[in-house]
């Protein structure tokens, strides 16, 4: 008796014990253990920065550099440059790698397309940087555009994937107006879009948003499932740029950056200037208590908003500090706009109002907005409430034609159709004929074949219920419920609807 008491005891205990994080294994990992087979006899150019390494932290310059029967030949730098400590919109110049001796074609100087002559004698242009998931993040731009050259000089175009630190369901923000598309805004997405750089490369390439469909090769990650978040991963997070160094960054570039473009000028700060990129809004103006209080009054699932004070070249600044405790269900380009509300609340000032008497050229905020219409809705006095869900419809129009280019479940395997080559690697191929085709998605990473099914299950939803809760529930994700309950707004679930849940014996 004493025996099994002591076993359920330890049992208890264990299950409290939280996981450790799985390691993925990126593109660049995955194209090694397959002996660089898509790139041997090849001569090779490569897109990256320092984020460019493997699970090692191996650079995938270096990677290249020893892969047999490779040629690395020539390297292209993003925005910041090819080591990544340039500031944000400083053009960069051309140059020679003195550690390589490789020439550097800059992709943010008198080009942001590979010029024809960069690619001359190239057989394919690697594609390895790491993105933080936000569409005015401009190295997804620098992908799209880089593909259209590949297309157009007949050089295949090869992404090694990467995790999206933000997860992969998380569909927030406007859509691109043609009016506004702008190289912080190049692709009509959501401001995030909830894709791996992989998928997003399949969907430009698919949905025809570049003038000619490159020849497109996606090496898929081992082990990322869609609800990750960086931390994860168990991957060692490397800084993006100056403004992205932790791995949570992304988190708060995506919850303050539209909101940091608008108050420019008005004395308040997102922490850029401080150790603190993104994390915090503060000003000389702002009572702490107070904008604490606010912000925490408009109830935002997964974030709270602890006081907070500092002094910054000798000036006092006092405010709210952003602290992302649910990252995987947090609303994050929401708060850009509660932002402003709470500014108001707590101090009595609206900066909109104050940055249009200043006659703030407002060129730019509507770039990385993708639209004047939110400008517009500000300036009509909308709520942050309203502000959201003007752009809801956008997030579930986006939703339907994005499906078809995703590779990852939350089970870790590709939605596919059946392999013809159990034996190769992973690698979606995409051909450049007017009707785009794709060569049979790899088998599944964890296991040779899909977990057998089950029959679904009918279910009510209860108050507090949302698609992602149900899908962590039920151990899914919220694609699989979508998928499931076709022209159901998974936005908008009521008390008592029915839905059908998928599942799997695995699940």
């Amino acid at each position: 008796m004493y025996a099994l008491i002591r076993f359920v005891f330890l049992a208890g205990v264990l299950a409290l014990v939280p996981d450790a994080p799985a390691q993925v294994q990126l593109g660049s990992d995955v194209l090694a253990a397959n002996g660089f087979k898509e790139l041997q006899g090849k001569r090779v150019g490569l897109i990256t920065n320092p984020s460019g390494v493997n699970r090692s932290g191996e650079s995938t310059i270096d990677l290249l550099r020893r892969a047999p029967e490779v040629k690395l030949v020539a390297l292209f730098g993003p925005e910041h440059g090819l080591y990544g400590d340039m500031k944000a919109g400083v053009p960069i110049p051309e140059r020679m790698d003195r550690r390589t001796g490789l020439p550097v074609h800059s992709l943010y100087g008198a080009t942001r397309k590979p010029a024809p002559a960069s690619l001359k004698g190239l057989d394919a242009l690697v594609y390895d940087l790491q993105d933080t998931g936000v569409r005015s993040y401009t190295f997804i731009s620098t992908m799209g555009l880089a593909m259209e050259a590949c297309a157009e000089a007949g050089v295949e175009f090869v992404v090694l994937d990467r995790p999206n630190p933000l997860a992969g369901e998380r569909v927030e923000g406007p859509m691109v107006d043609d009016r506004f598309r702008s190289f912080v805004g190049q692709w009509n997405i959501p401001y995030t879009y909830g894709m791996t750089c992989g998928e997003l490369a399949r969907m430009i390439n698919g949905e025809g948003w570049i003038k000619k469909p490159c020849k497109l090769t996606v090496i898929p990650m081992k082990g990322w499932r869609r609800t990750m978040v960086w931390r994860d991963t168990g991957l060692r997070w490397v800084p993006t740029s100056p403004n992205v160094p932790r791995a949570d960054s992304p988190l708060y570039y995506a919850a303050t950056g539209l909101f940091g473009e608008l108050a420019g000028g008005s004395g308040a700060n997102i922490g850029t200037r401080l150790k603190r990129p993104f994390e915090c809004v503060i000003a000389p103006w702002l009572d702490a208590n107070r904008m604490s209080a606010a912000m925490s009054r408009f109830g935002l699932r997964g974030i709270s908003f602890p006081t907070f004070s500092v002094t910054h070249e000798g000036q006092r600044l006092h405010g709210a500090l952003l602290k992302i405790g649910d990252p995987v269900h947090a609303s994050l380009v929401a708060v850009n706009f509660y932002l402003l509300d709470g500014i108001e609340k707590a101090s009595g000032r609206d900066l909109f109002a104050e940055a249009m008497k200043r006659k703030k050229d407002f060129q730019m905020f509507d770039k990385v907005c993708g639209t004047d219409e939110i400008r517009r809705q500000l300036k009509a006095g909308k709520s942050a409430a309203e502000v959201v869900e003007s752009w809801k419809a956008g997030e579930e129009a986006f939703r339907l034609p994005r499906q078809k280019y995703l590779l990852y479940t939350d089970a870790a395997v590709t939605r596919s159709a059946p392999v013809e080559d159990h034996k190769s690697p992973p690698v979606m191929e995409t051909k450049p004929e007017a009707a785009v085709e794709s060569r049979p998605a790899p088998p599944p990473i964890a296991t040779n074949s899909a977990p057998p099914s089950l029959p679904s299950v009918i279910i009510l939803v209860s108050k507090g219920d949302s698609a992602a809760k149900i899908a962590q529930d039920f151990g899914i994700s919220a694609s699989d419920i979508a998928e499931a309950n076709p022209g159901v707004n998974l936005n908008r679930l009521k008390v008592g609807q029915k839905l059908k849940i998928p599942r799997t014996q695995a699940k």
